[in-house]
Order: structure tokens, then C-alpha cells, then sequence
């Protein structure tokens, strides 16, 4: 055995959580009808984006695009490359100015109007392409502090309409590559006493900052020196970041069973060096620097091989909603007796005039990011566990709005105001019964299963679970379908049966059946209160931790049944050549949001 220097820990190749970087989005900007602010020519816009911060909720310059000269019309030819986060609520600002001279201070030009917008908005929306008016409100926000300040100051109108802008979002094309690799290894150094070795490999990413990320670990061979191992592939995002000469390190372990696998030696290639295939290029020494220290005659500790290499582009996320799949989302929401009597300040349901109650927190969290996905912004709002008016029947499936034909309601706000009203007019009773929300959302989903559509289903509840056996079926029958679970529990009850439901430790299965794959995600309320009171911030955490999953899900069902995404809408034919720009135009501005 080597030295426990040389040790390292089962833990620290258990969690390739995070390990896959962001999608990157290109944001292009046009403008159509902008305020024409030069007397004796036409405006010279600019366009310049911003981004807001999630903690201090302070707008930073992201980016400028390039001056182009006398049009009202633009098309700016420098992008905003941004990361995109399905999950969260990016919030985005565009500034257009008339630029009147070569000062890069703002307030030397003129205002020409702003929109506000999501990053979930522009993606989201037909073809990834919104269109929104511009307009100067009665603040404009000073660049530098992100304060507001009289828009009138740079001769504009409040609340005056000036023109059009359209923003336009495409994946960048490296983040949809997967590459396919198969490795071997020769001569590797005998690591254990009674026999050889059981050796694996560990991928690591190089950050931008020296560092590396766990991104893949292969499986253990056992008892041999000269393992061939099974054929695996990685998003090339999660190997190089789209970086093709960024460092790819590799090391080669020996398993042992407690934990203090041995470490035989390493190498480092890069993605441009892999996608080579197979070719003297690709046969690695693994080299143990502590030895090569310690040992003058020492060469290596054996050698690995690449024998395969192929790279594919994989429908992504993005494909799928670009052309036209939307997300069809329905609430339900827990009406059981344990939560208190909603007309008392200890109930969860409690209505305070000064905050939000945990439902409505839930809700608005993870609403106000899936909306977006959405056209008709429709979303039906059901309720369980409840006695209904007039006769007191109780009833684990009605709409919140009262309309048993049609339980959509329009907007967030709509499902607010519904759920207030049935707080109002229903008994609070038992018992605590997913299967027929689970069931009524599934029959939904199983209507449409051509891809252009996907279903969400948000349940909140407070209760211990009481049909768990039906429910287990209706989620194993449902995992066949288009669609995914996200179940929040608030209040202080043990959520041990929702830790259960949420496959991703061990797929559930009912009679005997496995579900086809991992649907449903569970969250617990209580661990995301801010004890500071910062209901936005912790909000934000609650939805990007129920909501990570879902894009994987999504395209997991399209690539089972085989759905290719649609083409996406063609855009409209834009307006004629425009004007030169005052500077070349200069590469995409990208950094992290």
C-alpha cells in the first residue's frame, strides 16, 4: 500500500452536483421607431444592457452594443452572451441613448426610453424572440448607483411611449455538444497486497481561476492492471466550459473498499487533444509526482489509452421551448385541518394584511419564474382535503375559482386571489390525498403527448401523506407522460413520505413497477425561511432548488419518445439596411449574471 498521503476520500468523488456550467444564451438587440432627438439628421442610438443582483438588487452595467449612425431602425450587431438559469428570475434592463459625442458618461447623451425584462421572458416567449415598448417612466435609473432619477432631466415625457425594442435569445451551439470517449489503461502500478489493482478514473474541468471541478468519474475495474472501461459521454460544457484548449485533468485510482483509495497518478489532456480520436496524440503516461520525486530510474505508473472518441449535438431545453413547447402549470394546494384555522395569526393559511402567508410565498416563488413558459398565462388552481358549500361533501380535487368546468385562472395573481376567496367559503377538513390532483394533472398531460406540450404540477401541503399507496401509483403511471411534480411541505410536520417520493436517492415503484424516471422533486419550507426576514433572497433558493430539475426532465421524456423539437417560428422580415456604426463591431460581451 502507498503512504495515506497519497489517499484520497470516497466523498470527494460522490457529489458531481453543480458540475455541468450554465447554458449560454446569445442576446441580440433591434429597435424599431426610436425618438428622433437630432435636429438635422437622424438619432445615432446605443444600447446599453443591464443586469440586477440577486442580493443587493443593484443594476450593473453588463455591456454596450456599437453606435450606429442616423437610424431609428437598429440592428446592433455586438451580442450579450449571458448564462441562462431556468430556475431563476434574471432580471435584465436595457437603456437606449442618442449618442451626441465620444463620452463614455451617459448623462452627456440622451435619453431615449428603457424596458425591463426576464431573462425566462425573452427565452420563453414565441421563437425566443419579445418584443416590448420602450418608454421613459417617470424615474430613469442613474447608471452608476442604480438609483432612480427624473427621466425629464434628459428632455424626455413620463410615461411616454418611444418605439419598440426586440430582443432576441439562441443557445450558443457548443453548449448542446455531447462527447462519447472510451478509455483503456496498461501496465498500471500494483497497488494491492493479495492482488492487483481496481482501478478508476476521475475527470476534472480547470476553472478560470487555477482550480478543478470534479465533472465525471468512470466505473471501478476490478482486479487488473490493463482495465478497458465502459464507454461514456459528458456535455462538452461540463468538460472544457466551450474552452477547447482549457486544461482537462485526469487521475487513476484504486478503489478500496473504505474509502482510502490509492492514488496511482494522473494526466492532463484537452478537449482539442481528445477530439483528436484515437492516434499516438491520445496515449497518456500517468505519472505519480511524488514518486518521480522520491525515485531517479522511475518512468511511470503505466499508461492510458483513448480508444474512442465522437462528439454529437443533443437536443437541449432550449431546442424544445424555442420551438414552441409550452409549460402548462397547475397548483394544488393542502386545505387539511392541521393547518389551522385560517381566520387565526397561527394558521398557515392566515391572511396578514402586512405579509404573505407560506402558500402564497410557495407559490409566487415559483410561479413568477414558469410563467413565462407559458402564453396564455391560464394556470388551474385546485385544492384538497376540503368540505364544500352548499352540501359539505368533501372533495380533494376542486378548482379554487369555483368553476368546475374551467379551473384556470389568469396569472399569478389570479391564483392569489382564488385561493383567498376559497379560504373564505370552504371548511378546512382531511384527510391528506394527493393521488387525485396527481390524477387530474396526469389526464391532462396524457391528452397531449406530442412534445408541444409539458405539464408542472405545484403541490403545497402541511400534512403526513394519507393515500400513499395511490399516490405511488399515480407518479410511477405518470412518469410516462409529459410531465414532473414539485411538492413544497410548509409548516413543521415530518415530510419523511415526500423524502420518498422525490426518486432521486431510490425510483419509487408501486406493485412492483418502477417509474420510468425520477419526476418529482421535494422541498421542505421551513428550510428556506431567512431569519434576517429577506423573503425575496430565500424565495429565490426555494425556487432555483424545486425548479433545477425540471429542464432535464423535460427533455428526458422528448428524447424517450423519440420528439424532436420543432423549428421555431420564423421571425418577421426586419426593416431595410441601416447606416454604418460609429466603431467596428467588436466581439459578444459575455460574463456571468
Amino acid at each position: 500500500m502507498e503512504q495515506p498521503e497519497d489517499m484520497a476520500s470516497l466523498s470527494e468523488f460522490d457529489c458531481l452536483a453543480g458540475s455541468i456550467p450554465a447554458t449560454k444564451v446569445e442576446i441580440t438587440v433591434s429597435c424599431r421607431n426610436l425618438l428622433d432627438k437630432d435636429m438635422f439628421s437622424k438619432s445615432d442610438p446605443l444600447c446599453v444592457m443591464y443586469t440586477q443582483g440577486m442580493e443587493n438588487k443593484q443594476w450593473r452595467e453588463f455591456g454596450r452594443t456599437e453606435v450606429i449612425d442616423n437610424t431609428l431602425n437598429p440592428d446592433f450587431v455586438r451580442k450579450f452572451i449571458v448564462d441562462y438559469f431556468f430556475e431563476e428570475k434574471q432580471n435584465l434592463r436595457f437603456d437606449l441613448y442618442d449618442v451626441d459625442s465620444k463620452s463614455p458618461d451617459l448623462s452627456k447623451h440622451d435619453f431615449l426610453g428603457q424596458a425591463f425584462c426576464t431573462l425566462g421572458e425573452i427565452v420563453g416567449s414565441p421563437g425566443s424572440r419579445l418584443e416590448k415598448p420602450l418608454t421613459i417612466g417617470a424615474f430613469s435609473l442613474n447608471s452608476r448607483t442604480g438609483k432612480p432619477m427624473p427621466a425629464v432631466s434628459n428632455g424626455g415625457v413620463p410615461g411616454k411611449k418611444c418605439g419598440t425594442i426586440i430582443l432576441s435569445a439562441e443557445e450558443l451551439s457548443n453548449c448542446r455538444d455531447v462527447a462519447t470517449m472510451q478509455f483503456c489503461a496498461n501496465k498500471l502500478d500494483k497497488k494491492d497486497f493479495f492482488g492487483k489493482s481496481d482501478p478508476f478514473l476521475v475527470f476534472y474541468r480547470s476553472n478560470e481561476d487555477g482550480t478543478f471541478t470534479i465533472c465525471h468519474k468512470t466505473e471501478v475495474m476490478k482486479n487488473t492492471l490493463n482495465p478497458v472501461w465502459q464507454t461514456f459521454s459528458i456535455p462538452v460544457r461540463a468538460l472544457c466550459n466551450g474552452d477547447y484548449d482549457r486544461t482537462i485533468k485526469v487521475e487513476v485510482y484504486d478503489w478500496d473498499r473504505d474509502g482510502s483509495h490509492d492514488f496511482i497518478g494522473e494526466f492532463t489532456t484537452s478537449y482539442r487533444e481528445l477530439a483528436r480520436g484515437q492516434s499516438q496524440f491520445n496515449i497518456y503516461e500517468v505519472v505519480n509526482p511524488k514518486k518521480k520525486m522520491k525515485k531517479k530510474k522511475y518512468v511511470n505508473s503505466g499508461t492510458v489509452t483513448l480508444l474512442s472518441f465522437a462528439v454529437e449535438s443533443e437536443c437541449t431545453f432550449l431546442d424544445y421551448i424555442k420551438g414552441g413547447t409550452q409549460i402548462n402549470f397547475t397548483v394544488a394546494i393542502d386545505f387539511t385541518a392541521s393547518n389551522g384555522n385560517p381566520s387565526q395569526s397561527t394558521s398557515l393559511h392566515y391572511m396578514s394584511p402586512y405579509q404573505l402567508n407560506a402558500y402564497a410565498l410557495a407559490l409566487t416563488a415559483v410561479g413568477e419564474i414558469i410563467q413565462h413558459y407559458d402564453s396564455d398565462k391560464m394556470f388551474p388552481a385546485l385544492g384538497f382535503g376540503a368540505k364544500l358549500p352548499p352540501d359539505g361533501r368533501v372533495s380533494h380535487e376542486f378548482p379554487l375559482n369555483g368553476n368546475q368546468e374551467n379551473p384556470s385562472c389568469c396569472g399569478i395573481d389570479g391564483i392569489l386571489e382564488a385561493y383567498h376567496r376559497s379560504l373564505r367559503t370552504v371548511q378546512l377538513y382531511g384527510p391528506t390525498n394527493f393521488a387525485p390532483v396527481v390524477t387530474h394533472v396526469a389526464r391532462n398531460a396524457a391528452a397531449v403527448q406530442d412534445g408541444s406540450q409539458y405539464s408542472v404540477l405545484l403541490i403545497i401541503t402541511d400534512g403526513v401523506i394519507s393515500d400513499m399507496a395511490q399516490t405511488k401509483e399515480a407518479i410511477v403511471n405518470a412518469a410516462k407522460l409529459p410531465m414532473s411534480i414539485i411538492i413544497i411541505g410548509v409548516g413543521q410536520a415530518e415530510f419523511d413520505a415526500m423524502v420518498e417520493l422525490d426518486g432521486d436517492d431510490v425510483r419509487i415503484s408501486s406493485r412492483g413497477k418502477l417509474a420510468e424516471r425520477d419526476i418529482v422533486q421535494f422541498v421542505p419550507f421551513r428550510d428556506y425561511v431567512d431569519r434576517t426576514g429577506n423573503h425575496v433572497l430565500s424565495m429565490a433558493r426555494l425556487a432555483r432548488d424545486v425548479l433545477a430539475e425540471i429542464p432535464d426532465q423535460l427533455v428526458s421524456y422528448m428524447k424517450a419518445q423519440g420528439i424532436r423539437p420543432h423549428p421555431p417560428p420564423a421571425a418577421p422580415t426586419q426593416s431595410p439596411p441601416q447606416s454604418p456604426a460609429h466603431t467596428p463591431p467588436a466581439s459578444p460581451l459575455h460574463t456571468h449574471i
